[in-house]
């Protein structure tokens, strides 16, 4: 006996159908004493199993599925490396030990087995649900985003894309996945398509999978705004993503039965400076909706837009009109979308304040 076998090996067959027993790392095979001289001879031609990728095995013969072929690329990536002998610390989003529950789409919060890395680029979007993608079954490649100080080698069908900070994953279907927008992003950074590369971004948004900001965001940071289709793409759908979101505040007014408003209008002190533009005033209650859909700026020589300075304009307009009485109700595409009933409320609750609160300053109503 030696250090590298274990006192009380545990019997493959009891390991059952799982696919985390039918694909196992070489550390695994080692806890039920299956020493790496027995792994290789098991893997010889016509035995019984295969090395999908170095230190890991598939324990049967015949072609992988799909979800074995997810789950061997995670244990590959996911080993720990010689960064974590040295106290690196976890990259966000990963917790040593543990397994996530299965789920059909969860936030990752728990520990992950795989170390904190996740499926991102083609594979995470069929897994999301995408229908612009290629199956599983047809990608060649599955893209797995791993820290930076991750000292493995992209081989056979993983190819690794490293991050300085990882995003936090979801679980679909209990596998490890990158968000909808970051797995866009490293999609298109991989793709020569143009036009496979438009069609992902396109049903991002018209999916209803990610807002047109967080996904113009991850374009911004992996570089791919100096792309012209892509910048194409995105100045169709950040207009196309404000006219949901119109479409959705119109809806909730005619549904919960709010009083009219008067749509896309500027404000302004008579004869005095312009206020801005808001999406919808109730003058006699003096309160106005704006729908929050800033994004960094696309074009123009000086990049993107700091997400600061725009936040920045939009408090600096809110304080005025606060200070006028005004009562300035924000909402996001994603909470129309997602919770329209309760933005209503929020809205209504605003209207009927309006009798408690002292009379606003009168205000000048512009079209816009």
């Amino acid at each position: 006996m030696n250090n590298n076998t274990p006192v009380t090996p545990r019997p493959l067959r009891h390991l059952g159908n799982d696919v985390r027993h039918r694909v196992l790392s070489a550390a695994r095979l080692r806890e039920h004493g299956v020493a790496a001289a027995r792994a290789a001879a098991q893997c010889r031609p016509g035995g019984p199993w295969q090395q999908l990728l170095p230190g890991v095995y598939l324990l049967h013969p015949g072609p992988p599925t799909s979800e074995e072929r997810l789950h061997a690329v995670l244990l590959y990536a996911g080993r720990p490396g010689p960064e974590a002998a040295k106290g690196v610390p976890a990259q966000p989003g990963s917790s040593p030990g543990g397994r996530p529950a299965p789920s059909s789409r969860s936030t990752a919060r728990s520990a992950s087995p795989y170390g904190g890395v996740m499926v991102t680029g083609l594979a995470a979007l069929a897994l999301h649900g995408f229908g612009s993608t290629p199956g599983l079954r047809a990608l060649d490649l599955i893209d797995v985003l791993v820290p930076r100080t991750r000292r493995l080698r992209s081989t056979g069908f993983a190819r690794l894309i490293r991050a300085h900070a990882l995003p936090r994953p979801e679980l679909v279907t209990g596998v490890p996945v990158a968000p909808v927008a970051r797995a866009v992003a490293d999609a298109v950074a991989e793709l020569s398509d143009t036009a496979v590369g438009r069609a992902l971004l396109t049903e991002a948004v018209r999916g209803g999978h990610c807002e047109p900001s967080s996904l113009v965001r991850e374009l911004s940071q992996a570089r791919l705004l100096a792309r012209p289709h892509v910048v194409d793409a995105v100045d169709a759908l950040l207009a196309e993503g404000r006219s949901l979101a119109e479409g959705r505040l119109y809806e909730m007014v005619r549904t919960y039965a709010l009083p009219d408003p008067v749509w896309n209008v500027d404000l302004r002190l008579p004869g005095g400076p312009r206020l801005g533009g808001v999406d919808a005033y109730w003058p006699e209650q003096a309160v106005a909706v704006e729908l929050d859909t800033r994004a960094p700026r696309v074009g123009g020589p000086g990049g993107p837009q700091d997400d600061d300075a725009i936040w920045a304009e939009y408090a600096r307009k809110r304080e005025h009109l606060e200070r006028l009485g005004v009562t300035v109700v924000h909402l996001t595409p994603r909470k129309l979308r997602e919770s329209l009933e309760q933005q209503a409320m929020v809205v209504g609750t605003a209207l009927t304040a309006a009798d408690e609160r002292d009379p606003a300053a009168y205000v000048e109503v512009l079209p816009r």
